[in-house]
């Protein structure tokens, strides 16, 4: 990542929208936004595939592997504004093959740190983890709130926007579906 060519382009963005770049408030910003797209962008700079990952193999089939409210932030890459909510993953494993549980919280931010639509991010996920487990099937929801919608647009701040991806077992068997949207609805944590 560039971070000099950054910081300039801040600047330049705070001049054309007709702020005194040298005021004493801003003079760090266009550093602080470069260590921050640095962050927020950290994919970016990673190789194209999810890479930090271990598969472990059980000796039961466990059924249903499902991640509830897996926090992620993201931005728009319409607006570059942030985006943020919760993912949960579900998946049906097959060969009595798993994926560590804490990678699933790693794989949403890999897929997160990076300019994204919440459609791709979505279907992103279901990809990495296809490729990787080549499970018996993937349920993926996301739920997040767009600044690109609450701070300009129709400046509405209670609208959330809801995405899924079924493959597999939860596109074909109802039951297995039903069973996903149910657990995904517990979101209070209790057992």
């Amino acid at each position: 990542m560039d971070k000099q060519r950054i910081e300039n382009a801040v600047k330049e963005l705070l001049a054309a929208v007709g702020e005194d770049v040298d005021r004493p408030g801003l003079v760090e910003t266009p550093e602080r936004v470069a260590r921050m797209y640095a962050e927020v962008f950290g994919s970016l700079d990673q190789p194209e595939a999810f890479q930090d990952y271990k598969v472990f193999p059980v000796t039961v089939d466990p059924g249903l592997v499902m991640v509830q409210q897996i926090p992620f932030y993201s931005m728009c890459e319409h607006h570059l504004l942030p985006f943020f909510g919760h993912v949960t993953i579900g998946y049906l494993p097959s060969d009595k093959k798993i994926i560590g549980l804490s990678k699933l919280g790693r794989l949403v931010d890999f897929v997160a740190r990076r300019p994204n639509v919440q459609e791709a991010m979505t279907s992103r996920i279901v990809g990495e983890l296809q490729r990787i487990l080549h499970p018996q099937g993937i349920a993926v929801s996301v739920v997040a709130r767009h600044m690109c919608m609450e701070m300009r647009g129709i400046n509405r701040g209670d609208l959330f926007t809801y995405t899924s991806r079924y493959t597999g077992v939860f596109e074909t068997d109802l039951a297995m579906r039903r069973e996903f949207q149910e657990e995904a609805r517990r979101s209070d944590g209790n057992c």
